[in-house]
């Protein structure tokens, strides 16, 4: 996997960047850390009191997405005297390949982590070949 503005190709996955707002007005963003082991990819999603019923994972040909809606919670007004961090809606979308079996990718949440694991189709994962010039 990789996050497709570092340029590297050969992975089975890349952070999809179109659509995406800059400047100040930019969206929240959650942080995403990719690990790629022998068999699987494990993404982990750094998204801290949330519920994990509101999570959704959906694959839908290529993209895989991830997001989280905040639900309206009128009961968490509160008379804030400082706030440095709040609970956002988010949605963050990855470009797969057909080295991943999509059929069986697992999602758990533990201590504010969204852990995705998408396991490689056995056999697909080929190195990259280098072509000679002639």
């Amino acid at each position: 996997m990789c996050d497709n503005r570092f340029g590297r190709r050969g992975f089975g996955m890349r952070h999809d960047h179109y659509g995406r707002n800059f400047g100040p007005q930019r969206e929240f963003r959650v942080p995403v850390n990719i690990v790629k082991n022998d068999d699987s990819y494990e993404m982990l999603i750094f998204a801290p009191d949330r519920n994990k019923e509101d999570f959704k994972i959906n694959v839908q040909g290529l993209e895989l997405t991830i997001s989280y809606e905040l639900k309206d919670n009128l009961g968490e007004k509160r008379n804030w005297v400082r706030q440095e961090f709040s609970k956002s809606s988010f949605q963050r979308t990855f470009m797969i390949d057909n080295t991943v079996d999509t059929e069986n990718i697992s999602a758990q949440y533990i201590n504010g982590i969204l852990q995705l694991t998408l396991p490689i189709v056995p056999g697909s994962d080929k190195p990259a070949q280098e072509i000679n010039v002639s």
